[in-house]
């Protein structure tokens, strides 16, 4: 069988909100490339002769650098094997799956991408915040509080920012205090809510609620574990009636592969 690489989304942290699709081709991969928001119990799905590779990254700390993550991919699937490049999330949103393609498309070689639900829809959700809702956000946004290292200039636009009604910042929690202070002087409110959700979805989920004003200071008393996705705006003071999710009730289970009705590696 000839190699292929399949950039998989594994979801926001709880391990059953993979998809089933990215569950099938986890569990036919010869090696499975993972970083460290992936979820345990989804390593274990495997199979147990997949060669299990952690490439994970964090915050000024990362296991391998994106490039020779790239050339791991690219290695794997010239040798003829099936590859499970496993991200946290979606692995085109802040995942690095447009670069791993491209590298791959490059050399000639076969890829697939398979979405994820991201945590920038999943974590507010789970906190019972609807992105938007009728007559209080008609739009949101995503955006990375952390660029690129070496950048002379930010290229985010917080003036454009700060008129959306919704607006989810991911990996911002070490830039809280630069990203608030943006939305501000761009016009946001002070007393706009805010809401920070961290390790969303899992049995370790905790929300700290205070306003765009009050959050730097606020989480600094909190000292929440990353990762964490902060969410600003109107919508994050609905979460008071619409919490529903309970951390401690998490349970995760999977149904053998035979009863998913499973496709092989080439169907579409």
């Amino acid at each position: 069988m000839s190699g292929k690489a399949y950039l998989i989304g594994a979801g926001p942290g709880r391990a059953d909100l993979i998809t089933v699709r990215g569950l099938n081709l986890l569990r036919q991969a010869d090696v499975v490339l993972y970083d460290w928001l992936v979820a345990p119990q989804l390593l274990e799905q495997a199979a147990p002769s997949a060669e299990r590779i952690f490439v994970g990254k964090a915050h000024d700390k990362h296991t391998l650098e994106q490039d020779a993550i790239t050339d791991l991919i690219v290695a794997h699937v010239r040798a003829g094997r099936q590859v499970a490049r496993l991200k946290g999330g979606d692995p085109s949103v802040f995942g690095h799956a447009g670069e791993e393609a491209l590298a791959l498309a490059e050399a000639g070689l076969p890829f697939e991408i398979v979405p994820g639900v991201s945590s920038a829809l999943a974590a507010p959700i789970y906190a019972g915040i609807p992105l938007t809702y009728r007559g209080v956000s008609t739009a949101f946004a995503v955006v990375t509080g952390h660029e690129a290292p070496g950048k002379n200039h930010s290229g985010t636009d917080w003036a454009a920012l700060a008129r959306i009604p919704t607006l989810v910042v991911l990996m911002g929690l070490h830039r809280i205090n630069a990203v608030c202070a943006a939305l501000l002087a761009a016009g946001r409110l002070p007393e706009t809510p805010a809401a920070i959700i961290s390790r969303a979805t899992t049995s370790d989920q905790r929300v700290l609620r205070a306003t765009l004003a009050t959050m730097p200071e606020a989480l600094r008393h909190a000292n929440l574990p990353t990762p964490a996705v902060l969410v600003i705006g109107e919508v994050v003071a609905l979460s008071e009636q619409l919490d529903w999710f309970a951390p401690a009730m998490v349970e995760v289970g999977f149904l053998p592969f035979d009863t998913l009705a499973g496709r092989r590696w080439d169907d579409s």
